[in-house]
């Protein structure tokens, strides 16, 4: 690779997180366990609801299909960082650079999408309970999801085909664990006004807009649960949405501080590592939220692993919903 030439790019260079080599077997050994905590429990999650049929239904639908984007979004970006730390090196082809560029995009895209239509969801549920099941059925929720491909596949595609169209003639190293599109840019060394500008509207459009949707959903059912005279019933109704919110308030919380903050101050290497918060850490916690605050799931996790009930009984696999 020759600096100033941009017809020889080979590999672009990800510095991670510390040059310091003690540290690497302690970053390896830390993110290694994340990443088969982040696989594993929302595997469990999909296995737990493909298999209770008391779960099949579009809030725990769309809970599946977000746990298996949470797998895809991490495995994009940790599996390659333990590669390099293993291996001791920071390379990475310009062509698997570029391609995992396009994949977390796409899955931070699917991410949002999912997070938004899970808030309409609850909303439908809370504010419409006597119609849910007729406006929530089986053809929209599966029409709403293959919308939320395309168009997160569309976004992915143009961003990187304008990255495909940008010659890089300087030193190319990328102060992330990950090639993120924002650094690849800065590393261009034409005028990338039009790839800023195309970044931050898709930014606002996609996460603005779903944001936007989230906060209606949420003044909707707040008001609705306002209106419920006993306090018990308010909380069976917010109890049916604790989880999702404190999904959402972790994802953008963590996601809208690390773009606020590389927004306002220079420095890369505290960018990257406040990035590991919604990109390993958020996914992570997902199962964990949900399992935690959520009986149907916790009941469907013990009746696939066959936990003992009371007084020594087994947990029927099939059984009527409660």
């Amino acid at each position: 690779m020759n600096p100033g030439n941009d017809t020889q790019i080979s590999d672009f260079f990800l510095l991670g997180f510390s040059e310091r080599p003690k540290l690497q077997p302690l970053i390896f050994g830390l993110f290694l366990s994340m990443y088969l905590i982040t696989v594993f429990g929302n595997l469990l999650i999909i296995l737990a609801v493909s298999s209770d049929s008391c779960l099949h239904t579009p809030m725990y639908f769309f809970l599946a299909n977000l746990s298996f984007v949470d797998i895809c979004f991490t495995s994009t970006t940790v599996p390659k960082m333990l590669w390099n730390i293993q291996t001791q090196s920071k390379h990475i082809t310009y062509e698997n650079c570029i391609t995992q560029m396009y994949f977390f995009l796409l899955f931070a895209g699917l991410d949002i999408f999912l997070l938004t239509v899970m808030a309409y969801d609850r909303f439908v549920a809370i504010c419409h309970p006597l119609h849910y099941m007729v406006i929530m059925n089986p053809r929209l929720c599966g029409l709403v999801v293959l919308v939320s491909w395309i168009m997160c596949v569309l976004n992915s595609l143009l961003q990187t085909l304008m990255v495909l169209g940008l010659s890089f003639c300087t030193t190319l190293e990328i102060s992330h664990f990950f090639c993120e599109l924002n650094q690849m840019i800065q590393l261009a060394c034409p005028d990338t006004f039009i790839n800023n500008l195309v970044m931050y509207l898709a930014a606002m459009l996609l996460g603005g807009a779903s944001l936007a949707g989230i906060l209606y959903s949420y003044s909707k059912i707040v008001s609705s649960i306002r209106g419920i005279s006993s306090a018990q019933g308010k909380y069976k109704a917010f109890s049916t949405c604790a989880s999702h919110l404190s999904v959402v308030s972790l994802f953008y919380s963590t996601s809208l501080g690390v773009y606020l903050s590389s927004a306002t101050t220079q420095s890369s290497h505290s960018s990257a590592t406040a990035s590991v918060m919604y990109t390993v850490v958020t996914p992570m916690l997902n199962p964990f939220i949900y399992s935690l605050r959520n009986r149907d799931i916790k009941r469907a996790l013990k009746r696939f692993v066959g936990v003992p009930a009371m007084h020594g009984t087994i947990i029927p696999r099939q059984m009527t919903c409660p």
